[in-house]
Order: structure tokens, then C-alpha cells, then sequence
């Protein structure tokens, strides 16, 4: 399952993630793989997909960043299968 992760960083302030990640790198867990990101041009924000087959390994990993930003956490589809999905009611 692929999952949007919206990472509000606290106080605006992207420095101590960055910090973290260049000292302990990702911290996830075995079994959730990281896809790729982005980060708004005012650094307020970053934009990540995970994948993993077992939700709570989300939780686990947003258990280490947690105290730097807050993190909605969002279930995800690619848009193939949407169109998919979408086709029978066309």
C-alpha cells in the first residue's frame, strides 16, 4: 500500500530535520520503503510517499520525527488505478 505523508515542519523550521537525517538518515523501520519526496519552495513542508504492507510501521517511524513536525498520514492510489476504479460509473 502506498502512503502520502504531509509533514508540516514544527516552527516552520526544516534545520533539525535535516540535522537528523544527515546524522541517522531515515529511521524506518524494516518493511516500509521509502518512494520518494518533495518539499515546498518555503520549506514548511515535505511531501513523501512510503510504501509497506503493515500500517503500523508508519506510526513506528513518525514515533522518531515526531517531535520535529506533525504528519498527516494519507492512503494512496495511483492514478492508473483510480481510472480504473472510475471506468464502471463513466
Amino acid at each position: 500500500m502506498l502512503y502520502m505523508i504531509v509533514e508540516h515542519f514544527r516552527n516552520h523550521d526544516p534545520v533539525p530535520v535535516y540535522r537528523r537525517f544527515r546524522a541517522r538518515g531515515r529511521l524506518a523501520p524494516d518493511g516500509l520503503e521509502y518512494v520518494s519526496s518533495w518539499v515546498d519552495e518555503k520549506f514548511e513542508r515535505c511531501f513523501q510517499i512510503m510504501e509497506t504492507a503493515n500500517r503500523k510501521l508508519l506510526d513506528e517511524w513518525v514515533d522518531h520525527w515526531s517531535d520535529l513536525g506533525e504528519f498527516e498520514i494519507i492512503p494512496i492510489i495511483s492514478s492508473t488505478e483510480a481510472a480504473q476504479m472510475i471506468a464502471p460509473r463513466l
